[in-house]
C-alpha cells in the first residue's frame, strides 16, 4: 500500500533516517532547499506544486512538503507485475476522459499500476493526464497489447478478475487482497473474449433496474473501493 509522510520537518527526518522514499512533492513558494538538496543527492524524484496542489494531495491539510512511500515508477510491465498488489487493466477503453478518471481512481485507491491496450496519440495522452489530475506522476501507466498483458499476468501468478455482466458472483465474493489484475472493459464492447477466457473470476455488479449496465466510471468506483477495503481490512 502507498502512503505519505506529511510536512517539511517529517520529510527531512525521513530523508536523514534513510527511509525508502519514492517521490517528494514540495510547495514551490516555500523554503525547502534542504529537502531539495537531499533528494538530489539520493536521486529521489522531486515535484514542485502550488500550495493548493499540496493541500489537495495531503492527508493532513496544508503542508509544505510530502514524501510518497510504497509507490514506484517503471516503464516495464514485467517489473510492475512482478511486484504484485493491485494492478488495473482497462481493456479496450478508448475515451480519454474515462481513462483519466479510471487512472485517478486507481491511484487514489493505492493500486500499484495501470496497463492499457489502446493506442493513444500524444494529444490524447495529454487529455488523459489532465483528466486524471496528473495522477500518472505517481503510478505507472503502461501501454501494451492484450496478449502481452495476459501472458505477463499469468507469468507472475496474478489472479485475473474481470467485471462483466456474464459474471457469476458479486465483487465482494472474490478475494481481492492478494496479487490481482482487475479488469474493466469499454462501455460498448465490454471486456474482450480473450480476457474473459483468461480470467480466474468474472464478477457482476448487482443491478435492479431496466437499463442493464452501469457506466464505466461506476464500475471502476465500486471495484476500487471494494479492493481497497479488502486490502486494508
Amino acid at each position: 500500500m502507498a502512503g505519505q509522510i506529511t510536512g517539511a520537518e517529517a520529510v527531512l527526518q525521513a530523508l536523514n533516517d534513510g527511509v525508502a522514499i519514492d517521490r517528494v512533492l514540495v510547495d514551490r513558494e516555500k523554503d525547502t532547499e534542504e529537502i531539495r538538496r537531499l533528494c538530489q543527492e539520493r536521486q529521489i524524484p522531486l515535484e514542485e506544486g502550488s500550495t493548493n496542489d499540496l493541500w489537495r494531495m495531503s492527508a493532513a491539510g496544508h503542508v509544505d512538503a510530502l514524501a510518497l512511500v510504497g509507490r514506484f515508477q517503471t516503464d516495464s510491465m514485467d517489473e510492475l507485475m512482478s511486484r504484485g498488489g493491485t494492478i488495473w487493466f482497462f481493456d479496450g477503453v478508448t475515451y480519454s476522459t474515462n481513462l483519466g478518471f479510471a487512472i485517478r481512481a486507481a491511484e487514489v485507491s493505492g493500486a500499484n499500476g495501470v496497463v492499457l491496450n489502446v493506442a493513444k496519440t500524444h494529444e490524447e495522452r495529454r487529455t488523459i493526464r489532465r483528466a486524471s489530475m496528473r495522477a500518472d506522476r505517481f503510478i505507472p501507466v503502461i501501454y501494451s497489447n492484450t496478449e502481452e498483458i495476459l501472458q505477463c499476468a499469468k507469468k507472475h501468478n496474478l489472479t485475473i478478475i474481470s467485471a462483466e455482466d456474464v459474471g457469476d458472483r458479486a465483487p465482494w465474493d472474490v478475494d481481492m487482497s492478494g496479487n490481482i489484475l482487475l479488469v474493466v472493459g469499454a462501455e460498448r464492447e465490454g471486456v474482450s473474449k480473450a480476457t474473459l477466457d483468461a480470467s480466474d473470476y468474472i464478477v457482476r455488479l448487482p443491478m435492479d433496474g431496466f437499463v442493464p449496465s452501469y457506466n464505466l466510471q461506476v464500475a471502476v468506483s465500486v471495484l476500487t473501493v471494494e479492493a481497497l477495503k479488502q486490502r486494508i481490512g
